[in-house]
């Protein structure tokens, strides 16, 4: 990444010059418990999930319980603006996926110089987190299982 132009907000990791980073086209199949690793992002502008949102190119507040999913599980953009129940923490919460988290392309403007998406990734606002009950300070890495909600 040029000196810079990193965002480091939410423990962001960085491209490393010379270093090679796996891809990813596919995800886990989708099934009512499918497991995956939350992170943590910000979709407001000048926050650290780079340019505006795939679905509609606008940019969202962190206080909405939203999402970006891993290239598979994005799919083309054929889950925008459905609903997803994330199940961590003892807890369940409904977000609307609005993102992609690109699992083929990364370490470029457009993607803050962050290393592309494991494909198993489902990439949180920090309303998501607060919902379900995770101390601030264990924000950012979580085990989970996720659905796609009835109402999708």
């Amino acid at each position: 990444a040029p000196p810079g132009q990193c965002n480091k907000e939410n423990d962001s990791d960085c491209c490393e010059t010379g270093k090679m980073y796996p891809i990813y086209k596919c995800s886990p199949k989708v099934s009512s418990h499918t497991k995956a690793y939350l992170t943590l992002n910000s979709f407001e502008k000048g926050g650290d999930g780079g340019g505006p949102s795939a679905c509609d190119n606008q940019y969202h507040s962190d206080d909405k319980p939203i999402v970006a999913l891993s290239t598979g599980w994005f799919n083309h953009k054929s889950r925008c603006h459905k609903k997803i129940t994330i199940n961590g923490n003892g807890r369940s919460v409904e977000a609307m996926v609005v993102d992609e988290c690109d699992s083929t392309m990364g370490c470029d403007a457009d993607h803050d110089y962050q290393p592309p998406c494991a494909n198993n990734i489902v990439d949180a606002s920090k309303a998501v987190w607060e919902a379900l009950g995770v101390p601030q300070d264990q924000w950012g890495g979580l085990q989970i299982t996720w659905s796609e909600s009835s109402d999708a």
